[in-house]
């Protein structure tokens, strides 16, 4: 086998050499750092990611929030605009769909008659006739006025959607709606699952609520909307009890 000059053997360790650095560089460019680019709450611990998407919803002053709750009482899908006077949007049960539109301390439903025909008692069908389809004022003295507040009041949504229950863990990096996102988990998913965005601000995008309770969405971070109360003759004023729905 024919040796090769010194200098020719330099002129190899030297080829090798930058093959060996360009080949690192590449595989370095394969496994690239998950968190170039982002906002760098990637790197934070569970805890500390969970806190800073709780400050970020705090601080908020719009939000959609969408998708599946379940309770005890059933299943119902939620898609509300919400924003600190109030807030606009819909809820649907196996049953019935009805809209929700509160302005301040003014709060309406818009329903079909089958939403307001009584189940007992008389004269449901006749009052369920005069509410069809129109926007009824809830009176605070009511007992679904509380009930039906909760759903269009920002602060009280989020803090009752939001928590995670147990150990907290740092889980995969995913996607919501094409923005990165890096998972918290509670109890290792039992206690639900968070998504925070890596993008801008360190939003809460999707949460999995504990114990299959449902999955939401969080949008339209900081979007605002207009609260425009529904025209007089949309309108009806039931008095100070609601039919029973």
């Amino acid at each position: 086998m024919a040796a090769f000059p010194p200098a020719a053997r330099a002129r190899r360790a030297g080829l090798a050499g930058a093959l060996c650095a360009a080949l690192a560089v590449s595989l370095a460019a394969c496994g690239e750092d998950p968190d170039a680019g982002t906002n760098g709450v990637g790197k934070l611990s569970a805890k500390d990611i969970e806190s800073r998407a709780r400050k970020a919803a705090d601080g908020a002053s719009a939000v959609r929030v969408s998708g599946t709750l379940v309770s005890k009482g059933g299943s119902y899908k939620l898609n509300m605009q919400l924003k600190s006077d109030g807030g606009t949007g819909s809820v649907t049960s196996r049953s019935s769909t009805f809209a929700l539109l509160r302005i301040d301390d003014a709060l309406y439903v818009k329903a079909g008659a089958g939403f307001w025909n009584q189940k007992d008692g008389e004269g449901g069908t006749a009052a369920a006739g005069k509410l069809d389809d129109k926007y009824v004022k809830v009176p605070k003295g009511d007992p679904a006025y509380e009930q039906f507040r909760g759903l269009t009041d920002m602060n009280s949504l989020l803090d009752g959607l939001l928590g995670l229950h147990g150990s907290l863990k740092k889980g995969d990096r995913t996607e919501v709606a094409g923005v990165r996102t890096v998972q918290v988990t509670g109890g290792d998913g039992s206690g639900g699952r968070l998504d925070v965005s890596l993008k801008g601000t360190p939003y809460p995008l999707r949460f999995q609520r504990a114990g299959g309770a449902g999955v939401v969405q969080l949008a339209e971070w900081n979007k605002d909307f207009t609260l425009k109360a529904p025209d007089r003759n949309d309108t009806v004023d039931y008095g100070q009890n609601l039919p029973k729905t």
